[in-house]
């Protein structure tokens, strides 16, 4: 499960481009938060305390508790922008929710055991398809990823969704069952091998060492 972050914000006076640039100036971020039937909240936060919560490398799949004055605001971070040549936060987005809210979120999938592949061990490829699977679960219950066991798998090899054992309450939101997540290929210089020993054997000949 993710771990949980927290983000400590003040309110914002004035919106607008002019108000925004000040703050940015500042070493603040503005964002909104939004949703739970509330009215929207506009707030800005530390530009240096963002950046080390989307360092963590899960911040988009995480609970976020921002803390204005005295409350604390449950949400899920829904959009970062950043400025294009700087790559500083320009803007963030928050969705309001409740603690065991069925949210949608965006989790990175990992790989494990590629030693324990036959198709990787001989030279093959793991192609990724979906570095990401777009899931929904419980609040409280969001998983920080999503492993893979490559075991046994040879070249040619598809792993499917269907292969994949989400944790318990999690789905998937994509109405295909059956999309791929990733293949195992052959490298050029092994379809090329097999390729020249399939031509010889068609020709009856043995292919040279």
């Amino acid at each position: 499960m993710s771990d949980q972050l927290t983000l400590s914000a003040e309110t914002r006076e004035r919106a607008g481009k002019g108000a925004s640039r000040a703050l940015r100036r500042e070493g603040r971020v503005p964002a909104v938060i939004y949703g739970n039937n509330e009215e929207p909240t506009v707030v800005h936060l530390e530009e240096k305390m963002l950046m080390k919560a989307l360092h963590t490398g899960h911040f988009m799949n995480s609970v976020v508790m921002i803390q204005i004055g005295g409350a604390s605001v449950r949400t899920l971070p829904k959009d970062v922008s950043f400025h294009p040549v700087t790559e500083r936060p320009l803007h963030a987005d928050f969705l309001r929710i409740s603690e065991h809210a069925k949210v949608t979120v965006n989790v990175p999938v990992h790989f494990e055991n590629e030693e324990a592949s036959p198709g990787i061990k001989r030279g093959g490829v793991l192609n990724i398809v979906a570095h990401e699977l777009e899931l929904s679960c419980d609040a409280a219950e969001i998983p920080d990823q999503i492993l893979i066991d490559l075991t046994g798998y040879e070249v040619g090899d598809t792993i499917h969704i269907s292969a994949v054992t989400l944790p318990k309450g999690v789905t998937s939101t994509v109405h295909d069952d059956d999309f791929t997540i990733a293949t195992i290929v052959a490298p050029s210089a092994l379809k090329s091998s097999e390729g020249d020993e399939d031509e010889a054997a068609a020709e009856g000949e043995t292919p040279a060492a």
